[in-house]
């Protein structure tokens, strides 16, 4: 004969699974909200006055960059990140695709492409984010900073680098407001890339 003990654990086992199952179908949970970057057209621009082929590789990055949670920090070294609100793609994978169609949209370079997708470039661009964040203040700020360098492959030195830090202010206290101001803090690291890049192979055209 089975003991009665049995019955009863096994019968509060089951209640307790029916009311977790009945608030968690109930409540929901609160929603993950996601944001974007806005790029310019994926199209391939046709071919450029620089006879040079560009690839992106991927950038080094903090672990908290290659996330997709949005980080935030303060004036004091302390960071951390939300849990509900989140970028599509990690800040590294944003911020290479928005160097790879910026510079392809300009129209002024050979190619334009990420090392994954073509390997034949002559030039290789890579970097280290350091900031991609929110930073608590008045006003807050959207905190831009990585560095980005050129590998000529051909010879296996780099043969420019630049250094990109901005604080871009945003319009008021919302997670709106700083995506709209990492996005402007974005677009204005890309352009500022480029004509640091078309500078140099101006004074140093492809051979």
């Amino acid at each position: 004969m089975r003991d009665p003990r049995f019955f009863v654990s096994r019968a509060v086992l089951l209640g307790v699974a029916a009311l977790t199952a009945s608030l968690a179908g109930c409540g929901g949970g609160r929603p993950i909200k996601y944001y974007h970057l806005t790029y310019p057209s994926n199209a391939p621009a046709s071919r450029g006055t620089i006879d040079a082929t560009l690839m992106v590789r991927p950038f080094e990055a903090s672990h908290l960059y290659l996330d997709d949670k949005i980080v935030y920090g303060f004036s004091s070294p302390e960071m951390g990140t939300y849990e509900y609100q989140r970028w599509e793609e990690s800040p590294a994978a944003m911020l290479e695709n928005a160097l790879v169609r910026g510079l392809r949209a300009s129209g002024l370079f050979g190619g334009v492409y990420l090392l994954r997708a073509e390997a034949n470039g002559q030039f290789l661009l890579s970097g280290h984010l350091y900031d991609f964040k929110e930073v608590e203040g008045d006003p807050m700020v959207a905190r831009l900073s990585y560095e980005v360098r050129m590998r000529d492959r051909k010879s296996g030195t780099i043969v420019w680098n630049h250094f990109y830090a901005h604080d871009e202010p945003a319009s008021e206290k919302t997670i709106g407001a700083f995506v709209q101001a990492m996005d402007k803090n974005v677009s204005r690291s890309v352009q500022e890339v480029q004509e640091g890049l078309v500078e140099y192979f101006r004074a140093y055209p492809p051979k």
